[in-house]
């Protein structure tokens, strides 16, 4: 009930700043503490006339102005108010490599255990956006078993993803150069292009090369400093170990050369009417006969 009067979600795209300096100077209601966040703050056109307010903020509310996406620009009078009298905390957008530590933590604290296979699936299938994460993860512990612990088939099952056409399956192809399954995939990505974008689809490929070319160079390394060098579990250097042997240099390169291609013909340059399905499949050409 307190929470109903003491709290307001507004949003930028919506809000002009006298709406919001009058919910945040409102005194509170059988609480200490009034509530006030601005979503989607970079949209408000604006928000620099909250500068009065934030020089002299109220003692009884707490402002949450939550802008996404781009930083402030610190050198406005505004920003520099913003510094002196409130909290500022910058949430940078997290590097893949620290993803799977990412979920397995988040699981964790919510008492719950993952199968790495299954943190793996999570991490080439969704990418780096925490927020969509977080939610499918939230979709897993509603259903996942009494055991408590997500498995491989379960985020297969609940998060929509197809068992032999998804990411994951694309890099063991390719890790046991199956070029064949792997144009087959592509050509099912092609044809489902909101689930599987090529924009997902071509950063993992270079992602498994990177790591290919890593564990190429590292031949006596044991498993756990080539895992920490991949920024991989364990689990999954043994595949790794084992496409270093089957890709030479000169192949690990000519794909390197072929995804650059691939990824500026996905953003159209040298690219006038080639599609998706184009795109991959000449890739994957490219991979599996260019030596």
């Amino acid at each position: 009930m307190q929470q109903a009067f003491n709290q307001a979600v507004l949003y930028g795209k919506e809000v002009e700043f006298k709406q919001v300096m009058d919910h945040a100077r409102q005194f509170p209601m059988m609480s200490e503490k009034r509530v006030v966040i601005i979503k989607e703050a970079q949209q408000m056109r604006t928000l620099e006339g909250l500068l009065p307010y934030m020089e002299n903020p109220s003692p009884q509310t707490v402002l949450a102005i939550a802008y996404k996406n781009k930083k402030l620009d610190g050198r406005t009078k505004f920003a520099k108010a913003v510094k002196q009298n409130a909290i500022v905390f910058e949430s940078k957008k997290i590097y893949e490599n620290k993803l799977a530590p990412w979920i397995q933590e988040y699981v964790q604290d919510k008492g719950y255990s993952i199968e790495n296979k299954a943190v793996m699936l999570l991490v080439e299938y969704i990418g780096t956006d925490l927020s969509k994460m977080s939610n499918e993860l939230e979709k897993l512990f509603v259903n996942c078993g009494q055991d408590k612990k997500i498995s491989f088939d379960e985020v297969i099952e609940y998060i929509g993803i197809n068992r032999d056409y998804n990411v994951f399956e694309l890099r063991k192809n390719l890790a046991n150069k199956n070029f064949s399954k792997a144009i087959e995939i592509c050509k099912y990505f092609a044809n489902n292009p909101k689930t599987n974008p090529i924009q997902m689809v071509i950063p993992s490929i270079y992602s498994f090369f990177t790591q290919v070319f890593i564990a190429k160079s590292m031949p006596s390394a044991n498993d756990t400093s080539l895992a920490s060098a991949l920024g991989v579990n364990r689990f999954f250097v043994g595949e790794y170990k084992m496409a270093a042997k089957k890709y030479s240099l000169a192949e690990i390169k000519n794909a390197f050369s072929a995804l650059k291609k691939a990824d500026l013909n996905s953003k159209g340059v040298n690219n006038r009417s080639a599609k998706e399905k184009q795109i991959l499949h000449d890739l994957m050409y490219a991979l599996a006969y260019t030596r």
